[in-house]
């Protein structure tokens, strides 16, 4: 599979793929539920339509709502609905004569499943066969133009930051911050964000998956900020820690360890190494510290599309790192009823190692507040 790919108009080229992938698995056809995939092969971004690829055609089913924006595409064949989508679909796989169909495993459910078997009829259940991540295989590695979507949204996020950090003051809420980060990236072109902040103050840092709610920032207490954009589809996501004010002795010795690790792994990027290779390159830091039951999620994962989508670096990932792909580098540790440190950036890997797409600075002096 060709690494990175450079194309006036890439749909030709991913379809090209997918059905070679589809030939080697003896399939008509693949059925595609999951919108990020459609996206990725049409252009198309509307809801509550799949998409179906076989040898000679590429059709989306989909409804009135999505009417103009679907004559916009380029060599796709609409089907329009009135009644169900499961319908619908079964009846352009009958017309097509498709008999051994893919679903995608990992994003249909069992009510689709059910429904297109009943509308397939008789021998239905035989026609359909579960795959995974066929779609996702193409998407590990980013072409030039993904990768500049990816920084884009980066960058949208990084001057949203800078600018929310101009107003942050002890007393204010999560949630208030939050807004004011949000806002700040939808004015300066974040179609959305790439997922629900995290802005966590004081102690609530320890939870890696914080809430936003209205515990209040303090002076002498750290923020834990995980934010990202999305522009053109495309998603960003990084972490950074705040004090307000002087660092406590214990958050300040996390911080410098967390950074460690942060600096020693992006360095460590290279082609051929696993992910669980790399994530051990950060977990070691933290474990030779004594902090490493106080890291117990992975060190990072591909962001694209998704905001988390292959390549998975983690203890268990024996997928290789190879050039196109984009993943972030997050260590952390978390201490219940102190705080916790996240340092996290978006990493494109190239045939010379990790090249670190975001410029945000990452050191105690900088993230005094």
């Amino acid at each position: 599979m060709a690494k990175r790919e450079q194309s006036a108009s890439p749909f030709s080229a991913r379809l090209k793929k997918l059905r070679a992938i589809l030939r080697q698995r003896e399939l008509d056809a693949l059925l595609i539920t999951n919108p990020a995939d459609i996206h990725y092969l049409t252009g198309f971004r509307g809801e509550d339509s799949y998409a179906i690829v076989a040898s000679r055609q590429l059709a989306v089913v989909s409804d009135f709502r999505f009417a103009e924006e679907l004559e916009r595409l380029d060599r796709v064949k609409v089907v329009m609905r009135s009644g169900s989508i499961a319908r619908a679909t079964a009846e352009h796989l009958d017309r097509l004569g498709l008999e051994t169909v893919g679903l995608q495993g990992e994003y249909v459910t069992l009510a689709q499943r059910d429904a297109l078997v009943k509308e397939l009829g008789r021998g239905g259940a035989k026609r359909l066969r579960s795959t995974s991540d066929l779609v996702g295989e193409l998407r590990l590695y980013k072409t030039e133009d993904e990768v500049k979507a990816i920084r884009k949204a980066i960058k949208v996020q990084q001057d949203a930051l800078v600018a929310t950090l101009e107003t942050v003051a002890p007393g204010q809420t999560e949630l208030e911050v939050c807004a004011q980060l949000e806002f700040e990236m939808k004015c300066r072109g974040s179609e959305k964000p790439a997922f629900g902040p995290i802005v966590a103050a004081q102690a609530n840092g320890s939870l890696p998956h914080a809430v936003p709610g209205k515990t209040k920032l303090a002076k002498g207490k750290p923020l834990l900020i995980d934010w990202g954009a999305t522009v053109g589809g495309y998603r960003s996501d990084m972490t950074r820690t705040f004090s307000l004010g002087k660092w406590s002795r214990q958050m300040r010795e996390i911080y410098e360890i967390t950074h460690e690790a942060f600096l020693t792994a992006i360095d460590a990027v290279r082609p051929g190494m696993t992910g669980r290779e790399l994530d051990a390159v950060a977990r070691d830091i933290i474990t030779a510290a004594g902090y490493g039951e106080a890291f117990g999620h992975s060190l990072g994962h591909g962001i694209g599309l998704d905001v988390h989508e292959g390549p998975r670096v983690a203890k268990t990932s024996e997928t290789e790192l190879q050039p196109g792909m984009v993943i972030t580098i997050e260590p952390g540790i978390y201490l219940p009823g102190i705080g916790g440190v996240r340092i996290e950036n978006d990493i494109l890997v190239t045939p010379r190692g990790g090249k670190d797409l975001c410029s945000l600075p990452t050191d105690m002096e900088w993230a005094t507040l």
